[in-house]
């Protein structure tokens, strides 16, 4: 294996996760301070600040572990009980509360909320938007994961390509020989495309009457007809040209109808299709895009079983599922791996750049778990605000007060430890047992 050439796919997925990550917060800023939120910190990373520079009221930086980021807005949740005496009596907020250790957690965090606060009547703040601006900006982070996902499937499909096999001729075997893995013997009859008089360079345009677009719907026709008089269709320099083959009757293995491989008498000429990148349109890119979304969510839907499952394979030394869940160690090797392969760099770049719109698509649909600290938690604690506020009027009652989800500081520290442990086991697999797309 090229060791640069892995270093470098690392690099350039981890370069491209921060390029994610960053464009994930930008989601978030742009509409926090559009809605006249006061935004205290934009980072991209964990850790160290290595960088940082501050316009306006805002702090931008970016810290040494590039596998999160965050903005600070102000306010988040409303000021505490002991904040909100405070301004009324002029006082000096109380001290950490006792009551144990999530208590204590419930305080810390009422406490670093209240610090965002410029007073308990402070009206830029994230708590005093409506359900539908709060729900905009933490959606934003999201959506902007899922708009570059559909960008960088785009660049694939449709600025790349896919490698297809075309209907243009690339090589006329002189026979075919009596087995698939086999090369032609002295005294082999000619193959049927020779015969036949095809040339490589044709281009086929349509069997026993069909047109075709492809070299996988040309050999499809002629696989049925074993042995059969099979009129054919070639372009040759821009002149059609009309000829007749006849598919010689060998035994190939083949997929049945119901998935099994079996052995089959089929049709063959004795011809290999051009390999080109055959550029997609452009509504492509997001229906690719909408199908990992939903083969993410299945996956996300049933993670803790699939972490089981990983974790049972660390045990027992059983290959993992390939379509399991991956770490950010996992992913980086992979992108490793593709790079350092002894392919054209197109094909290395397409497959890249998929692996990281996959993360992307993983981005969107994991912050979408309604849980905190996750956004789909702060999304929905927004909507069961505004379910309380709608049936409050209904019922001719008093706007409740907002929602104090530091109350569920507990259940959010449970959320981060979990992750933590499934996070962790999905790193020791990845190093111990990999996934590999080459097999």
């Amino acid at each position: 294996m090229d060791l640069v050439a892995f270093i470098v796919g690392v690099v350039v997925l981890v370069v491209g996760l921060a390029i994610s990550i960053a464009l994930h917060e930008i989601g978030h800023l742009v509409p926090a301070k559009r809605f006249g939120v006061r935004v205290g910190q934009y980072m991209v990373g964990f850790g160290p600040t290595l960088w940082s520079r501050r316009r306006g009221e805002t702090e931008y930086g970016i810290k040494a572990i590039p596998l999160g980021g965050y903005i600070s807005m102000a306010g988040m949740y409303p000021p505490s009980p002991a904040a909100r005496a405070a301004a009324s009596d002029g006082s000096a907020a109380a001290g950490r509360a006792g009551g144990g250790f999530f208590a204590t957690m419930v305080q810390d965090a009422r406490a670093a909320n209240d610090e965002t606060l410029e007073s308990a009547d402070d009206t830029r703040v994230f708590y005093r938007l409506p359900v539908s601006k709060r729900v905009i900006i933490m959606l934003g982070g999201p959506l902007m994961n899922l708009v570059f996902a559909v960008v960088l499937m785009a660049i694939v499909l449709t600025g790349i390509g896919v490698q297809t096999v075309t209907s243009t001729v690339a090589s006329v075997s002189a026979c075919v020989p009596a087995a698939a893995d086999t090369s032609c013997q002295p005294g082999d009859p000619a193959s049927p495309a020779a015969e036949a008089g095809i040339q490589p360079g044709d281009v086929i345009v349509s069997v026993g009457g069909e047109e075709v677009s492809d070299f996988a719907e040309a050999a499809a026709l002629i696989q049925a007809a074993p042995g059969e008089s099979v009129p054919l269709v070639v372009d040759r320099d821009g002149q059609t040209l009309a000829l007749t083959v006849v598919p010689d009757v060998v035994t190939r293995q083949i997929v049945d109808d119901n998935g099994q491989t079996v052995d089959a008498e089929v049709g063959v000429i004795g011809v290999t299709g051009t390999v080109e990148f055959v550029r997609q349109p452009i509504w492509s890119a997001p229906a690719a895009v909408a199908d990992n979304v939903a083969a993410v969510a299945g996956i996300v839907v049933q993670l803790p079983v699939k972490v089981y499952e990983t974790a049972a394979s660390l045990v027992t030394g059983e290959e993992r599922d390939p379509n399991g869940p991956l770490s950010i160690v996992g992913a980086g090797a992979i992108a490793g791996e593709v790079a350092a392969t002894d392919a054209p760099v197109i094909n290395r770049v397409a497959v890249i750049l998929s692996l990281l719109a996959s993360l992307n698509i993983a981005l969107f649909v994991f912050n979408l778990i309604p849980l905190l600290p996750l956004d789909g938690g702060h999304i929905a604690v927004a909507l069961w605000g505004g379910i309380r506020s709608w049936w409050a009027r209904v019922r001719g009652k008093a706007e409740p007060a907002p929602i104090d989800a530091t109350r569920l500081v507990p259940l959010t520290f449970v959320v981060v430890i979990a992750l933590i442990v499934m996070g962790g086991i999905l790193i020791i697999a990845d190093l111990v047992n990999p996934i590999s797309l080459l097999g």
